[in-house]
């Protein structure tokens, strides 16, 4: 093995038909910063970091996007990942979630987190996580 191979999460990237858009949504929800590469890309990121700094959410234009559905049906486009989203207040969360435009997923598995989709149809879910989001490791989530 290369003991000078390094690897760094850069970015966890969604297809969609409106780069713009869910990038503005997740902006909004995580509170992060906001940039338009151009017309098919855009990016969220942690503030108080420069543009395009990493780990971040990249969202990718795809014409051809058909949102996935939840939770799995035969015959149904599939999901292929989500994002969970360690909160430390479940209900104030979906309630902000909410404002910036996502839904309550119809059916729901647990009462310690909750599947959201959002507004092109990606599921993700807040997870009632108080010892992750007192630990200093997840700062920047």
């Amino acid at each position: 093995m290369d003991d000078g191979l390094k690897i760094k999460m850069y970015s966890f990237t969604m297809d969609c038909k409106d780069p713009h858009e869910l990038a503005a949504f997740y902006g909004a929800l995580l509170k992060w910063e906001t940039r338009a590469i151009d017309e098919g890309w855009a990016c969220v990121y942690a503030p108080g970091t420069n543009q395009g700094a990493y780990p971040g959410i990249l969202f990718q234009k795809n014409t051809e996007y058909k949102p996935p559905v939840w939770p799995d049906k035969p015959e149904a486009q599939q999901q292929m990942a989500h994002l969970d989203f360690a909160v430390n207040d479940l209900e104030k969360a979906v309630q902000h979630a909410l404002q910036c435009g996502a839904s309550v997923a119809e059916e729901q598995f647990s009462n310690e987190w909750t599947v959201m989709i959002d507004p092109a149809g990606h599921p993700f879910c807040l997870c009632e996580m108080k010892s992750v989001m007192e630990s200093s490791h997840f700062a920047l989530l």
